[in-house]
């Protein structure tokens, strides 16, 4: 059972706004509600079918790991480090499994040149104290009988996992409305209202509704947001991935734990579904799945695992990753009184959940700013912040 900071919002002030129903939005909710705050979501379509819907739900920070990012690692390993007690509270509250696996994350190389990059972010996950195991061909074969025996080398990180990510939305909503919240889906377009340079709740449908703290978690959509002060308004883009979906046996699945390749990852399912994504492309809301993004997983995903050919295709779908300048969330309070910001996920929503809930409702009931997320304020973006910023994202 979660305990909760004593909160210091006035009776007030207790009405939370939060605009955007995706999983930061949902759990924030959650945690807000469970603390006992009259706490309403807002989302333009369908609670969880965007960036949310769209994701693999994978949990792997130590997989993902980048040079230069070793602040943000720090967050990345909090929350991952949360997850197996997360799913735990959703699966006790809401009588939903998110179907956490915890099987580990293999990454392979299939030539000489993937073989050096695979050693570099070997040596990279080593110095950032992932652990990280080399594997011999056999040993990977033996873990993943059906990859491509020529492969030429793999590594192993034990501690990266995945979730159902669409079953973790239903989950989401379910125990945000159990715990007294009020979600409001197909508002179209919500505004964000404005008094004497405070945010005092939102506009949906024409009503206005009062709120004493406004959280925008929008995503991709953030910037559009109706109302966002300018000086509030986060540096946030559509960043377009195109995902597909194959049909495996599933008492018999040809791949059981995530897989990496140098251009496509792997994610199969319990259902069968094996998931092949994603494509990175700035190219704004557009919607449309190419043949070139389709061959290029395919591509690639077959060259590690030759088997794919045989299985049907089942589903394909575009999403919007959240980018920020940083490819780094956007957390914490703005220079508006009363207005938040969750937002600028890029890649890591599904793994930053459940720090970012518990970090930014605990600002929300406290007015303190969690350590954790200090580095990730929308004020790092200021022009005279810029020396700053530079010096943490290259520690």
């Amino acid at each position: 059972m979660q305990s909760f900071p004593q909160s210091r919002i006035s009776s007030r002030s207790r009405d939370i706004a939060i605009i955007g129903g995706g999983v930061i939005g949902l759990a924030i909710g959650w945690r807000l509600a469970q603390a006992g705050l009259d706490v309403s979501i807002f989302e333009r379509g369908e609670a969880g079918r965007g960036a949310s819907w769209a994701a693999a739900g994978m949990l792997a920070a130590g997989s993902e790991v980048e040079p230069g990012e070793s602040v943000l690692f720090g967050l990345l390993k909090r929350s991952q480090a949360m997850w197996p007690d997360f799913a735990a509270e959703l699966a006790e509250a809401g009588g939903i499994d998110v179907e956490l696996r915890t099987e580990g994350t293999l990454a392979v190389a299939l030539n000489a040149d993937e073989l050096g990059r695979l050693r570099q972010t070997h040596a990279l996950q080593q110095r950032m104290g992932v652990e990280a195991l080399w594997l011999t061909r056999n040993e990977a074969l033996e873990l993943e009988p059906s990859l491509n025996p020529r492969l030429t080398g793999a590594v192993l990180a034990p501690g990266d996992h995945q979730v159902e990510n669409r079953i973790l939305a239903e989950a989401l909503k379910t125990v945000f409305l159990r715990a007294g919240g009020v979600l409001r889906e197909q508002e179209g377009s919500v505004a964000v209202r404005t008094e004497a340079g405070r945010a005092v709740g939102v506009t949906a449908n024409g009503v206005e509704h009062p709120a004493g703290t406004v959280i925008v978690a929008a995503g991709a959509w953030t910037p559009d947001v109706p109302g966002l002060p300018p000086e509030a308004c986060p540096p946030v883009r559509p960043v377009k991935g195109q995902m597909l979906a194959l049909a495996m046996d599933p008492a018999a699945p040809i791949l059981t734990r995530v897989l990496w390749t140098q251009k496509a990852y792997l994610v199969p399912r319990r259902d069968g579904r094996l998931l092949i994504g994603a494509t990175t492309e700035e190219r704004g809301f557009d919607t449309s799945l190419t043949a070139g993004g389709m061959m290029g997983l395919l591509e690639s995903a077959w060259r590690a695992l030759p088997g794919i050919e045989e299985l049907p295709l089942v589903e394909s779908w575009v999403g919007f990753r959240p980018g920020s300048r940083d490819d780094a969330p956007i957390l914490g309070n703005t220079s508006v009184p009363g207005l938040v910001l969750a937002t600028g996920h890029h890649r890591n929503g599904i793994l930053l959940t459940p720090v970012t809930a518990r970090t930014v409702a605990d600002l929300v009931m406290t007015g303190e700013t969690d350590k954790d997320i200090a580095a990730f304020g929308l004020d790092r973006f200021r022009p005279d912040a810029l020396e700053r910023t530079s010096s943490w994202i290259s520690a």
